[in-house]
C-alpha cells in the first residue's frame, strides 16, 4: 500500500457506520487522524463526530508530493524521501496552517550506523510543540532495529546517531517527557525502559516495578499470551502524569490481505506513581477524563473536556484495527476504515487560535 501523500481513492462504504465528508472552517479543532490528500483537499477524520472533514484548497508543496510520511509529533508531519534520504517537516495537516504556503522545514539527510538499516521507521518524537523558533527543539527518529537518530532543526548539519541496547528496543516507539526532559524507549515486555538526552551520551536504564494486574480467568490470560503486544509510554499534556499502555492484538491469516490480519483484543494501562517504595506502575481501569491517542504518531494524552464528543478514560487507536477502547467497560467501538488511505495514519492533537 502506497503511503505517498498526494492520492486518495474512493472511500469505502463497508459496514454500517456512515462517514460524512464536510468542508469545515476551523477556529478550535482536533484531535484528528490524518487520511491523506486529494487534488489539494487535505482529509482528516474527526473521532468525536465520526466524520471525515476536508480542508479545501490546500496547496501541496512540491517537495512533499512524492515523499512518504513516516510519523507525526505535536501536529507536525515528518516526510522521508528514500531516494536521497532527505527528511522534511511540515504543518500541512494542521487545520490552522496556511492553505497557500504550508511550512516545510528541511532536516539533514539521514545516515545509518554500521550494520543498521534506515528503511523502516518506528516513529518520530519532538521535544517541543514546534521546530520553528525554538533553539532547544530536538527531533528523534526511531528505526526498526537499534538505531535512534536525533537532531536540532535549523542548528545541526547532521544527525546524531546512537545505538539502543542490542535487541532490547528493536520495534519500540520513542516519546519525549516534558517532565523529565528526556527521550524514552520502552523495552519489549514492559519490564524496563531507557532514556536519552542529546547532550548526554549516557543511556539511563529504568526498571519497572508493577503493582496489581487485572483479574482475568485462565482462559483470558491464555488468549492474551498468544497475542502480539506493543508497549507505549505516554505523558499527560495537562498533569505530567505518565502511563504505560500495553496493546494486545491477535493475528490470523487473511486471504484477502494475503498476510496476517491483526485484531485488537485488549488494552492495559499502568499509571506511574511515587510511593515510599519508589516509583511503581499501578494497573488502572480509570484514567479520569483523560484520552490516549495511539497510531503512527508520538502517543499523546489530553483531557476529554478539551474537545466536545471525546469520551473520558478512552484509548483512540489506529493500527491493529481502527476505533476506540473504553478502559472502564473494556468495550471496543470500531470505526469504518476508509478505503484508499495512503498516508501513514497519525493523530494530530488539539490546535486552537
Amino acid at each position: 500500500m502506497s503511503r505517498r501523500i498526494i492520492r486518495l481513492s474512493k472511500l469505502s462504504s463497508r459496514n454500517n457506520n456512515v462517514f460524512i465528508q464536510k468542508c469545515v472552517r476551523f477556529f478550535s479543532t482536533g484531535p484528528y487522524l490524518t487520511l491523506g490528500c486529494n487534488t489539494g483537499d487535505v482529509l482528516l477524520f474527526d473521532p468525536a463526530k465520526e466524520q471525515i472533514v476536508s480542508l479545501r484548497g490546500k496547496t501541496i508543496p512540491k517537495e512533499l508530493k512524492d515523499e512518504e510520511m513516516i510519523g507525526a509529533s505535536h501536529g507536525w508531519g515528518f516526510f522521508y524521501d528514500r531516494r536521497d534520504l532527505s527528511v522534511r517537516v511540515s504543518d500541512i495537516f494542521n487545520p490552522l496552517a496556511s492553505k497557500s504556503s504550508p511550512t516545510v522545514i528541511h532536516l539533514p539527510r539521514l545516515t545509518d550506523l554500521p550494520s543498521e538499516q534506515i528503511e523502516q521507521v518506528c516513529n518520530v518524537a519532538m521535544s517541543s510543540p514546534s521546530p520553528l523558533g525554538d533553539e532547544d527543539c530536538v527531533v528523534a527518529i526511531k528505526f526498526s532495529g537499534d538505531q535512534l537518530s536525533l537532531c536540532r532543526p535549523g542548528r545541526d548539519l547532521e544527525w546524531t546517531n546512537t545505538s539502543t541496547p542490542s535487541h532490547c528496543c528493536e520495534n519500540s516507539n520513542v516519546m519525549y517527557s516534558k517532565r523529565y526532559k528526556r527521550f524514552y524507549l520502552s523495552a519489549p515486555g514492559g519490564i524496563h525502559f531507557f532514556s536519552y538526552h542529546l547532550n548526554d551520551e549516557n543511556i539511563e536504564h529504568h526498571k519497572l516495578v508493577y503493582r496489581d494486574h487485572p483479574e482475568l480467568d485462565q482462559s483470558e490470560w491464555m488468549t492474551l499470551s498468544m497475542c502480539s503486544r506493543r508497549e507505549y509510554l505516554v505523558e499527560s499534556s495537562s498533569s505530567d502524569e505518565r502511563y504505560l499502555v500495553k496493546w494486545y492484538a491477535h493475528g490470523s491469516y487473511s486471504s484477502v490481505l494475503n498476510g496476517i490480519d491483526y485484531k485488537t483484543k485488549r488494552f492495559m494501562v499502568f499509571r506511574e506513581e511515587e510511593t515510599a517504595e519508589g516509583k511503581l506502575m499501578c494497573y488502572t481501569e480509570d484514567i479520569g477524563e483523560m484520552c490516549i491517542f495511539i497510531a503512527s504518531n508520538e502517543t499523546f494524552c489530553i483531557p476529554a473536556s478539551s474537545c466536545p464528543g471525546l469520551k473520558p478514560s478512552t484509548i483512540y487507536f489506529m493500527g491493529h484495527g481502527f476505533g476506540s477502547y473504553d478502559l472502564t467497560t473494556g468495550d471496543t467501538h470500531h470505526y469504518k476504515a476508509p478505503g484508499g488511505v495512503i498516508t501513514t495514519p497519525c493523530w494530530i492533537p488539539l490546535v486552537s487560535i
